[in-house]
């Protein structure tokens, strides 16, 4: 006896008990052959016999161990906490979500995907239920997937199976283990056979003038009939319509473009005329606003440009990684997580581009690669409760555009000249402030949990706003990914990248540039940002505005021991010299000029940073 609680989930369900069978019936060659070359193995008689009418008639089928059923049957939805042991071995829990047909005593299968491990015909299997069913394709579809396992029972039902059919395929599955496991006890019972919701195809019509200016060329009512009756259709014809009632197998038949498609389908898409778009093009800048302000935004495409004229290789990845990705890059302990994941390893939304540049360059050294230099610009995914609904956007998540970057092997190629080096912070650094030109940027130590707590820096903008992190790998993921040497790294926001200051023409100088080194006395703890804001901060004077640059060039630290530092140094203290660079477009600077700007430098450096001129 079988029940039917959950007619949302099957719309029909047959079924027919088999005695006196032999399960250890030899499967006939030609049947081993024909499932191989499907792909699928031969198990035993009785389950070849199931694979074998599911790939001639495309609906999976089910056999059950009669003996191993503990009661009535019941169609339904799981519930929470159910647990079920597959015919693969894998131990499932069940909810409110994923079908099953349960006996009296527990779950048996799961509805539409894969049976259990308790009611698997074997060896000593003397009777068998043989069961056909129709599944809703939307109660089936994406369950598998949940496990992290699909089935070819699963990939058809979730399309859809015609559900006209179940009581003829019982028919020849009865004949054929009849005919294969047969026995002079063999006894065949009745068909039961339930249609609680059966599927009601609506008719769908179809406007010739419609399809002909979706395809693109003139068809006529005649040759969109004789396309229709090609497929196997049954139609009804009106002055310019034809309206058809899709057969019972094809669920992809809903709409009017749906026809439209098997149209052009059987038209022949290579019979289509090649037409050129048609559209005005009107050349306008992003911002009419940014002729005043000459502020302007540049587009990716030069950005892209860009990136590979400073040697990166652009990359394209999924958004979807493993949620480890996400814990261990970012941080992000509530990732955006998608409910029908492909996979397990694409289970949430990155919201970050690192991770993905990493497996990048694992798949390269994989494969003998030493150099890697790769970019990527791509959407983010991230949790913002401020975000809201829109034609490409979702409620609570923000989807910002990022660019990233990742440098790793020598950094420059392998010459006669010098010695190969490894590419370094600096390396990527300098690509950085490339990418910014001419914007005015900093960068301060920070901490990101990609990188290197000691060699991380973030980037800010002449606002101070943070807009991105540069570092080198952090030692764990190194050590994770099994790497040789740690990558260098960098990801910055693409709206900063996109900004550009319209460039402006300025008089060349008449008269000579004056040149002056400094060697500073500074804490160690000082950093070159401070020292370069101290000096082009000081009041200059009469030459204020002619301070054209501020160039380090050494820096000395004593040694750790105490007799090798200088007296004028302690072992806390740095030395570093820098060039300033004078230059007026009026006159020719004299050394009084010159000399109250340097004054001026080294009080302001003193009373900033206290330091003092080295001896």
């Amino acid at each position: 006896e079988v029940k039917i609680s959950a007619p949302d989930l099957c719309g029909r369900f047959s079924g027919r008990v088999i005695r006196g069978v032999n399960p250890k019936a030899k499967t006939p060659q030609w049947m081993v052959d024909k499932l191989a070359r499907c792909g699928q193995r031969s198990v035993t008689a009785l389950v070849d016999i199931s694979n074998y009418v599911m790939f001639e008639f495309g609906r999976p089928t089910h056999i059950f161990d009669l003996d191993k059923i503990h009661g009535a049957m019941d169609v339904r939805w799981g519930r929470e906490g159910e647990t079920l042991k597959l015919l693969n071995g894998n131990t499932v829990t069940l909810d409110a979500k994923v079908g099953v047909i349960a006996d009296e005593q527990g779950v048996e299968s799961l509805a539409g995907i894969m049976g259990g491990d308790s009611t698997a015909v074997g060896d000593d299997t003397s009777a068998v239920y043989v069961e056909a069913a129709f599944w809703w394709p939307d109660a089936v579809a994406g369950r598998a997937r949940r496990y992290n396992f699909s089935t070819d029972a699963g990939h058809r039902f979730e399309r859809g199976v015609d559900p006209s059919l179940t009581v003829a395929h019982i028919e020849h599955i009865t004949r054929m283990i009849v005919d294969i496991c047969g026995t002079a006890d063999t006894q065949i019972g009745p068909m039961t056979d339930q249609q609680p919701a059966m599927p009601q195809r609506l008719p769908v019509t179809l406007r010739v003038a419609r399809a002909e200016k979706i395809i693109g060329m003139p068809l006529g009512q005649a040759r969109v009939v004789a396309a229709l009756k090609a497929c196997g259709f049954v139609l009804s014809e009106a002055e310019g319509t034809v309206t058809i009632t899709p057969p019972a197998h094809r669920f992809d038949l809903n709409i009017e473009e749906d026809l439209i498609e098997e149209v052009a389908r059987i038209v022949g898409f290579d019979n289509l005329p090649l037409a050129s778009p048609v559209a005005p093009l009107v050349a306008s800048p992003a911002n009419p606003a940014t002729r005043r302000t000459r502020e302007a935004r540049r587009d990716l495409h030069a950005v892209r440009r860009q990136l590979a004229e400073l040697g990166y290789a652009e990359t394209l990845n999924f958004s979807f990684v493993p949620e480890a990705w996400e814990r261990d890059c970012c941080a992000n302990a509530r990732p955006v997580k998608l409910l029908n994941p492909m996979s397990s390893e694409m289970a949430v939304m990155r919201s970050s581009l690192l991770g993905s540049l990493l497996d990048v360059l694992k798949h390269n050294l994989d494969r003998k690669a030493h150099a890697v230099r790769v970019c990527e610009l791509a959407r983010v995914f991230m949790r913002d409760a401020t975000a809201k609904a829109g034609e490409l956007a979702v409620n609570g998540v923000s989807q910002p555009m990022k660019v990233a970057g990742l440098i790793y092997g020598p950094a420059q190629g392998v010459s006669w000249r010098q010695a190969a080096r490894f590419a370094d912070f600096f390396d990527a650094k300098a690509d950085v402030e490339a990418l910014l030109a001419p914007q005015k940027i900093s960068f301060e130590a920070a901490e990101h949990p990609a990188m290197h707590p000691g060699r991380c820096a973030a980037v800010r903008d002449a606002a101070g706003a943070v807009i991105g992190f540069v570092g080198e790998l952090h030692p764990r993921l190194k050590q994770q990914l099994e790497l040789p040497q740690a990558p260098v790294m960098w990801e910055l926001d693409a709206a900063a990248v996109q900004q550009r200051h319209m460039p402006a023409t300025a008089s060349t100088p008449k008269f000579p540039m004056a040149e002056r080194d400094l060697a500073f006395v500074l804490d160690q703890a000082v950093t070159h940002a401070q020292l370069q804001d101290a000096v082009r901060s000081a009041d200059l004077g009469e030459l204020a505005g002619c301070l054209r640059d501020v160039l380090l060039f050494d820096v000395y630290r004593p040694k750790a021991a105490a007799s090798a530092a200088p007296t004028d140094m302690a072992a806390t203290e740095k030395s570093c010299a820098i060039r300033l660079s004078f230059q007026s477009e009026e006159a020719t600077l004299t050394d009084a000029q010159l000399d109250a700007a340097v004054g001026a430098v080294v009080a302001k450096v003193g009373a900033e940073l206290a330091g003092r001129l080295r001896g």
